[in-house]
């Protein structure tokens, strides 16, 4: 071929949007217009990973959004899996597969304003030591959602949150680090240890370096553990409340039995992974006790209130 007629090699995408979706059609279709509507000049793409839903999200995307590329699943495979499929669509973890310069994790029950995804990529631009950035999130009262800035759940930590302790001293230092309600959130951007995977902007090279997600959890705790993986590997995470977006949270799971259970396990799986082999034997049974008794009770209240329904659950 004459190497003047050969094509000249396209720039990587700013952006690909991985939206793992569980029956939230409606959502589903909210958000993607809410991304559909953004300006700021920025190239993205979009991958909706639907984890079997029974309500006709994935044939919606398909009709509704072409643009979108959509991965139907068979059954549900769990949201850290799920978002592995969307990043391998897109060429992550392998730099040289032409990958976007950002991935973006995003929840289908998220709105965002026109300006969030450019506001959020200028903001890890600007700050070439971030490997993952996450914004404000609110719920549908305006009230914030406090998981949108996180510590690790050390054993300590998450010892004071069993007990409570954050919600009677959300102030303190020592007792409120679950959700660092001791910080402004309003305040100036700053450095933290996690973000929440509802929408967590991480760099292409943080990727490669850290991997994809652990697909060992479910539906909870695999963002904080993707979070600390990759901070592990010398980059920094980064909440910026410059930039807000609407997170409904949970609409898919507030119903769900199977969600708690998830969220118990997952809080053990990250014990054992990443703290169980440095932690003092008196301390060790001491958290495991914790999380199986507050669990037990908080799963035995659910039961008799008749809140729970028991099922596949979402986030």
């Amino acid at each position: 071929m004459n190497r003047h007629m050969e094509k000249e090699p396209q720039a990587p995408l700013d952006l690909g949007i991985v939206i793992v979706n569980y029956r939230t059609c409606a959502l589903l279709r909210n958000c993607l217009s809410s991304i559909f509507a953004s300006i700021g000049g920025l190239s993205f793409a979009v991958c909706v990973v639907d984890n079997a839903s029974p309500d006709g999200s994935a044939d919606m995307a398909r009709r509704e959004f072409p643009r979108a590329h959509v991965i139907a699943n068979s059954e549900n495979a769990g949201y850290p899996r799920a978002n592995n499929q969307g990043l391998r669509y897109f060429g992550y973890p392998e730099p040289a597969n032409g990958a976007p310069r950002y991935a973006l994790l995003l929840n289908p029950d998220t709105l965002l304003p026109p300006t969030a995804l450019a506001d959020m990529v200028a903001f890890l631009d600007a700050r070439p030591a971030a490997g993952v950035a996450g914004p404000k999130l609110v719920r549908g009262d305006g009230s914030l959602d406090r998981a949108c800035r996180r510590s690790y759940p050390t054993p300590m930590t998450s010892l004071y949150h069993l007990l409570k302790l954050d919600r009677a001293f959300p102030q303190s230092p020592r007792f409120g680090r679950y959700n660092l309600t001791y910080l402004d959130p309003d305040g100036a951007a700053q450095q933290v240890d996690a973000v929440v995977g509802a929408f967590m902007l991480v760099r292409r090279a943080a990727i490669a370096a850290a991997g994809l997600m652990d697909e060992r959890f479910f539906m909870y705790g695999e963002d904080l553990d993707w979070a600390k993986r990759i901070k592990d590997c010398g980059w920094q995470v980064w909440y910026n409340p410059a930039v807000t977006v609407l997170h409904i949270k949970e609409a898919a799971s507030r119903q769900s039995y199977q969600a708690r259970v998830e969220f118990y396990r997952a809080l053990i799986l990250f014990y054992e992974k990443h703290y169980k082999a440095t932690t003092p034997f008196w301390l060790d049974w001491s958290i495991r006790g914790g999380v199986a008794f507050f669990g037990g009770l908080d799963l035995l209240g659910r039961r008799l209130q008749g809140r729970p329904r028991p099922g596949n659950a979402w986030r």
